[in-house]
């Protein structure tokens, strides 16, 4: 298990696609924002979301797809290539993404601005019989028939089909052959996840739910709901599925018990895994965690915005 020591991810993993293709992915996809469009605009928008995002006001800053469009030209990119390196750093999941043992079932809560479905196509694309010229460095032994599925379900409280159906479109235009993207299949979703019936999560398929940067969003919003939803996949995941939880580092990310503060990682901690101190008698096993690690990005990489770093904690889980 990795220590709670800060540390860093690498910058690249040979097995995902380099920043600088994931990058451009978001170069080409919204082309005409971040170059033909007047650049204060875009600018001003972004200033928006930002203002909206800092007063903790998540749905009003994703409620327009201008805002939703400015969000993704500014921080996904980030994003993306962040979370194809911390992917990348679990070997449980590069086999699960690259279908190492057939088909896979991924739910991506609060996925809607694409950064998870980037870095997971970044890692799957490679390993297909008939990737395109940007998939480098293909392992051959991967996936040979090239007829294994990722099945990515997102759910989003915003309406984010339109970056999604245009992140999609660059994806099989760029990373795969024509007729491979059906391999790729993507569901998206608008919902509230905390109100959605589990039967439309699909809980008890899944092979691997994904809660990035979401789930201090969810308990702000509704705490009761957001314990409810974890309680849930205590009860309806099928064992061996994983759960990867990620976070801001710091204090951004306690929340109030009662009239006392704590890290919302021991809350979550505590509904999966069990109190510590105790025989593990929780759903589930962690099997991974970090308190305190980094991404920094390639200061080489060609893009016409910052591209920021970012700090986080970790965990990962396995069900019983």
């Amino acid at each position: 298990m990795a220590s709670k020591s800060s540390q860093q991810l690498p910058v690249h993993d040979k097995n995902s696609l380099p920043p600088q293709e994931i990058v451009d992915l978001f170069k080409t996809t919204f082309n005409d924002e971040l170059y033909l469009q007047d650049i204060e605009t875009l600018m001003q928008d972004i200033q928006s979301v930002k203002t909206d995002l800092y007063n903790r006001e998540y749905i009003e800053a994703f409620s327009n797809d201008i805002k939703r469009v400015a969000y993704c030209c500014r921080w996904t990119p980030s994003r993306a290539t962040a979370y194809a390196s911390l992917f990348t750093h679990f070997k449980e999941i590069v086999q699960l993404l690259t279908c190492a043992n057939g088909d896979q079932s991924v739910l991506c809560i609060g996925g809607g601005a694409g950064s998870e479905m980037v870095a997971m196509s970044s890692i799957f694309t490679p390993t297909r019989k008939f990737a395109s010229k940007y998939a480098k460095d293909v392992d051959e032994s991967k996936d040979q028939d090239g007829k294994h599925s990722l099945h990515l379900h997102v759910v989003d409280i915003a309406d984010w089909s339109n970056v999604l159906d245009r992140l999609t479109k660059e994806i099989a235009d760029r990373w795969l052959y024509s007729g491979e993207i059906k391999y790729f299949d993507i569901k998206f979703t608008k919902d509230d996840v905390l109100q959605m019936k589990t039967s439309q999560l699909h809980l008890s398929e899944l092979n691997l739910i994904t809660l990035m940067f979401t789930t201090n969003e969810l308990f702000t919003e509704h705490k009761t709901d957001s314990i409810r939803l974890l309680q849930k996949f205590n009860k309806e995941c099928k064992t061996g599925c994983y759960l990867l939880i990620v976070e801001s580092a710091g204090s951004y990310s306690h929340i109030m018990v009662g009239s006392k503060k704590f890290p919302i990682q021991f809350l979550i901690d505590t509904i999966l895994v069990g109190k510590r101190g105790e025989e593990a008698n929780g759903a589930w096993e962690l099997v991974n965690q970090n308190d305190s690690i980094w991404y920094r990005g390639d200061l080489n990489i060609d893009y016409p915005m910052k591209l920021e770093n970012m700090r986080f904690f970790y965990r990962l889980y396995r069900k019983n």
